[in-house]
């Protein structure tokens, strides 16, 4: 059966770990909802890994949901989840619903995630849950924020650590179903896992949250350069790349094809 946000709350009490993974096509999607993936987020990260920008501000909305409802139609089970890019949602509730809707309407996404706990994102996320959109809210290192925040650690001072725990019960308050929680310490992420109904995902937020995501690209070893807490479980490019010689000295040998 297919998973469901109702379902992500009831393994937050259970304690069952929610495990999630991004994806940018077709394919992918189809191998990590058949691994038994239960979120599959299609992260803005595509700007980085699948399209080859330095950051994650160039993507389009046009362009999410098209790797979007690719990745869409790979999944059976997961719940996908489509991120909202740079631009698209922080100009007002108006654009927000719009860009929104489009998500929902373009793709079979059941979800779309936001970045922020300002006050003006808080509106946001009430009135497009208040509409009938689920959001997954996003605090801690927002990289739709890199100008300003960096790459650097959120959260480290007692301000920045209580602004965030007051972004994540505003997000919970104002309907968001999950939280991601990004690049913060893990005493941080694991007290406002205890605060707030609604379940937290991690990445780089210690292993106290009610889940983990990875950008799947650092997970199979294919990134170029990736943040100190990821985690590569196998080397991809490696493979890749042994795979590609051993074809090329059949071809070159005429080995390839055999007749």
């Amino acid at each position: 059966m297919a998973v469901t946000i109702q379902q992500l709350t009831q393994w937050k009490q259970e304690g069952r770990s929610i495990i999630s993974l991004t994806a940018w096509d077709y394919s992918l999607a189809q191998a990590l909802d058949t691994a038994g993936v239960d979120v599959i987020l299609v992260g803005d990260s595509l700007a980085m890994v699948g399209l080859g920008y330095s950051s994650t501000l160039p993507v389009t909305l046009d362009q999410m949901i098209h790797h979007a409802a690719a990745v869409c139609r790979g999944v059976k089970k997961a719940l996908v989840v489509c991120d909202l890019p740079f631009m698209s949602y922080q100009e007002s509730v108006t654009q927000a619903i719009q860009a929104a809707g489009r998500v929902l309407k373009e793709t079979s996404a059941s979800a779309v995630k936001i970045e922020g706990g300002h006050p003006r994102i808080i509106e946001t996320v009430a009135e497009l849950t208040a509409i009938g959109i689920p959001v997954m809210g996003h605090v801690g290192l927002t990289p739709q924020s890199v100008r300003i925040l960096g790459y650097k650690q959120q959260g480290k001072t007692d301000s920045e650590a209580n602004r965030i725990i007051d972004e994540a019960i505003a997000l919970a308050q104002a309907g968001a179903f999950a939280i991601i929680l990004e690049h913060i310490p893990s005493d941080l992420a694991a007290t406002i896992t205890s605060k707030i109904p609604i379940p937290t995902i991690g990445i780089g937020a210690g292993n106290r949250c009610d889940g983990q995501v990875l950008v799947t690209a650092d997970l199979l070893g294919l990134s170029t350069k990736q943040p100190p807490f990821a985690k590569s479980y196998v080397n991809l490019r490696q493979i890749i790349a042994e795979a590609v010689n051993n074809f090329t000295q059949e071809v070159q040998e005429h080995k390839f094809p055999e007749s």
